[in-house]
């Protein structure tokens, strides 16, 4: 089998159709078929069953999904060797979600150059615990940072801190007769669906960023009001150009460190130790 042999199986899987994969992988559809027909042959299983809506998984093609995601893993992998810089000898693909990147993982790159600097390092920003979590159980990534993560077989969680996000206002005091306009910042689904439901009867706020980094300095420049982990707000607070607002709600999220359970524990150990570190320089 070669590797895109394997990377047409995927394709058929992931689109549901020989047609889909064909435009996926960019080949004929006749291509297609006759890929999964070798394919089939030497397992000696039948992997898909054909109908009139697609192309469907057989039990043998369920199992053998995460064997093809293995190979291709495998195969990127060498490719990423090869090009590997010269001195660095070990590859880390990390995914994380955008709120947490913002702060936080952006400081825990610069610690992983200095304190693991024969690693190479592959960041990704994704929003969804789900996806997260399914990219690597698909072995697409070595770990992720995450606020929920879900169990899944062959795959270990650990806390790394407590998030705590806070409203904060740049009106101190608060002028008369002018409210700080409230920005809504997108700190991802779990913030979305918290804030909903406590804020049930709110308008759409008239200004919304997904970028937290944004809304800190649209408040430094404007009176104006938004949800802010502490660990991004602390400093400000401190200098006193930001202020907590009395009595509104606080959404508090641990955030997790998922890797599988077969992992690198020289590589890992010294990822979680530096997440850690970062987080409580952070919160101190």
């Amino acid at each position: 089998m070669d590797i895109m042999q394997a990377r047409t199986f995927l394709a058929v899987l992931e689109t549901g159709t020989f047609l889909g994969a064909a435009e996926k992988v960019n080949v004929a559809q006749s291509t297609v078929s006759a890929r999964i027909k070798a394919l089939e042959d030497m397992l000696g299983q039948e992997l898909f069953v054909r109908n009139k809506t697609g192309a469907a998984p057989t039990r043998a093609g369920q199992a053998f999904a995460r064997h093809a995601r293995a190979i291709q893993r495998q195969w990127d992998q060498a490719k990423l060797a090869v090009a590997m810089p010269e001195g660095q000898q070990k590859m880390l693909t990390i995914g994380g979600q955008p709120s947490l990147w913002d702060g936080f993982l952006l400081h825990w790159l610069p610690w992983m150059r200095s304190h693991a600097p024969k690693v190479a390092i592959r960041a990704q920003m994704i929003a969804s615990s789900s996806q997260l979590m399914q990219q690597l159980v698909d072995d697409t990534l070595d770990l992720v940072v995450l606020y929920r993560p879900e169990a899944r077989p062959g795959t270990e969680i650990r806390q790394i801190f407590e998030e705590q996000l806070v409203l904060v206002s740049s009106a101190s005091p608060p002028e008369r007769g002018k409210e700080p306009e409230y920005v809504y910042i997108d700190w991802g689904p779990e913030f979305e669906a918290d804030h909903a439901l406590n804020f049930p009867n709110a308008t759409m706020p008239s200004l919304n960023l997904n970028v937290g980094s944004l809304g800190i300095s649209f408040l430094l420049n404007n009176i104006a009001s938004g949800y802010f982990p502490m660990r991004i707000a602390a400093p400000y607070l401190a200098a006193g150009t930001l202020t907590r607002v009395e009595g509104a709600p606080i959404f508090t999220y641990p955030v997790y460190a998922a890797f599988p359970e077969d992992h690198d524990s020289a590589l890992i150990g010294t990822v979680l130790q530096g997440l850690r570190q970062i987080a409580a320089e952070s919160l101190s």
